[in-house]
């Protein structure tokens, strides 16, 4: 009787154990995501920016890619649209870790190497709505290629982009700005990636890609609609673009 008393204790310290080490690891997470939701609501950010927070859903599309600020090198290509968006909120989150933030202006040289960013170095990759400028130069290919470089293997690529409709065959240069997921997710592939998970977090049913300027029509640029206030208001009524939330994998 003793034995299996015995027993018994020393598998209830052992699940006593297990729990206390989730606990931990459901406590740093849980802290992760704190940091970030404050500095994503930080009056250090401008308003207009953080006017955006509702369109572009940052905390839970940062949790999706699994950001981490420790140990952690995380790139950001292009990231100076709208005064750096997504870099007010990475930059200053990696600064109060160990972890590495990582900016590829668009002034650089990219897709060619990047000296900050050598081969297999980067944890995570991130692009937000970026890659239809991206496009632009061809071949579109070597920018996919050039970020599963930059990657370690088991490192993520994310990215946020305007979804384009299927219906329509995707325009080489993007011209209205929209990105057709079967095209991204085809460059991918073809650079070696696998598609490890997709959301909706910033998906807008409201959007319906069909506007006289293309995705500019709709905030925040609003192209188009200055004297025309039906138009403006039928835009601020849709919101931000439909996008796809794609997440892929370097194996």
């Amino acid at each position: 009787m003793k034995f299996k008393l015995l027993v018994f204790a020393g598998l209830t310290m052992v699940q006593m154990m297990s729990a206390s080490s989730m606990g931990f690891a459901q406590s740093d997470a849980e802290q992760q995501r704190q940091k970030l939701e404050a500095l994503i609501n930080s009056d250090t950010r401008s308003e207009n920016l953080r006017s955006r927070n509702v369109y572009r859903n940052p905390l839970e599309t940062l949790t999706f890619f699994e950001v981490d600020e420790d140990d952690q090198t995380l790139v950001e290509i292009w990231p100076g649209g709208q005064g750096g968006w997504y870099r007010s909120i990475l930059e200053p989150f990696y600064a109060s870790g160990s972890g590495t933030y990582i900016p590829v202006l668009d002034a650089s040289s990219f897709p060619d190497p990047v000296n900050e960013v050598p081969d297999s170095s980067a944890d995570r990759v991130l692009v937000f709505r970026a890659h239809g400028f991206m496009i632009y130069e061809h071949p579109a290919q070597d920018y996919f290629n050039a970020i599963y470089r930059m990657l370690k293997p088991g490192g993520i690529f994310g990215i946020v982009d305007h979804r384009g409709d299927e219906s329509v065959p995707q325009d080489p240069v993007a011209t209205n700005g929209y990105v057709n997921q079967s095209h991204v997710e085809l460059l991918a592939k073809n650079a070696g990636f696998e598609l490890l998970d997709q959301a909706e977090i910033n998906a807008n049913p409201l959007d319906t890609k069909d506007y006289p300027d293309g995705v500019y029509s709709l905030p925040p640029t609003l192209r188009g609609s200055t004297l025309n206030r039906s138009l403006r208001a039928r835009m601020l009524e849709t919101g931000e673009s439909d996008r796809m939330t794609l997440k892929f994998i370097k194996r």
